[in-house]
């Protein structure tokens, strides 16, 4: 049986477990936050809390995610509602972030379409005609110690209050954000400023989680580029996104968005569908995934190299008087 026939049992939505998982992440997103704040003198509350309250918000956001694709329930109007509502938690205006994502999914795995990727990657050709601070600045962006904190604090923080495409739906950004401020206010009325410290410090990690999660979502050695008319969406979907087999725990922080490979061969299928899906088709379609050694060794490769058709570190430096090669 074909990969597209086996996955359609997977497509049908839920409300029950749309509903269970939208409130009941929300409840455990403020229970964690409050108890962070209320226990702010006892260091092995507060320290436990706002871990979980920041991965809590890496959930939210991947169900923010699931509303964008309409899959988190099967009412159109009803996914709005909850992206719009979740919105105010992720700091991802919901309509620009629906936009912009799915003109990622469309633009999936093409080098002519990098700009539609969340992390930016040179070809080997482009960094040997790069110059000295454009290849500095390359290395600084594809280090994990300045991506992860730095695009944490710039993407969700910074950037999300006018993101790309902004300006064909400039209202419902300026609405979010306006919204935001009301519920910062909220926090900085209720707790005071140690009250908004504790969020953000929180909300700064669940980012750093979601950036390293991002990362792996298409930045590994067998994955998948190439320019149309070659380009194959089907192995740009299977082969050139992971699914992360890194622990139920993480399954379940991430809402199991770390089988991304299926999500981007049929975005219909609900998080609470994937990670069923994905085990119980991976022997059959000999579907590969990636645990944390293979994970952390993908942050070591930088470039894609169009001959080898994969990704690779960045090349050693030269030896020194060495005679570059006719």
């Amino acid at each position: 049986m074909d990969i597209r026939e086996r996955l359609k049992d997977y497509t049908v939505q839920d409300d029950r477990l749309g509903a269970l998982s939208f409130f009941g992440t929300f409840a455990f997103y403020f229970l964690t936050l409050y108890l962070a704040i209320a226990n702010q003198q006892t260091w092995w509350v507060l320290v436990p809390m706002m871990v979980l309250n920041g991965l809590s918000a890496v959930r939210l956001y991947v169900l923010q995610h699931d509303t964008g694709h309409a899959s988190l329930f099967k009412s159109r109007k009803h996914n709005d509602w909850a992206g719009e509502a979740l919105s105010v938690v992720t700091f991802a205006p919901y309509a620009a972030m629906r936009h912009n994502h799915n003109m990622h999914h469309s633009h999936l795995g093409n080098l002519d379409h990098r700009d539609t990727g969340e992390i930016h990657t040179m070809t080997v050709r482009e960094w040997n005609e790069a110059g000295f601070w454009e290849r500095l600045q390359y290395r600084a962006y594809r280090n994990p110690f300045i991506l992860i904190p730095a695009g944490s604090l710039f993407t969700y923080f910074i950037r999300y209050r006018w993101p790309k495409n902004a300006h064909t739906m400039w209202r419902s950004v300026l609405v979010h954000n306006v919204a935001i401020l009301c519920y910062m206010a909220a926090i900085y009325a209720l707790s005071g400023w140690n009250g908004v410290l504790i969020w953000f410090v929180a909300s700064l990690f669940g980012g750093m989680v979601g950036v390293f999660m991002v990362y792996l979502q298409h930045n590994f050695e067998d994955t998948y580029w190439d320019r149309r008319p070659d380009l194959d969406p089907r192995l740009a979907a299977l082969q050139g996104s992971s699914a992360l087999d890194l622990g139920w725990w993480m399954d379940l922080a991430s809402a199991n968005i770390a089988y991304h490979d299926i999500h981007h061969f049929n975005a219909r299928i609900p998080h609470y569908n994937l990670r069923k899906c994905h085990q119980m088709i991976r022997e059959e379609f000999d579907l590969p995934t990636i645990e944390w050694p293979e994970a952390i060794r993908s942050f070591s490769l930088k470039l894609w190299d169009e001959e080898q058709e994969r990704l690779v570190p960045f090349p050693k430096a030269a030896p020194s008087g060495a005679v570059p090669a006719e």
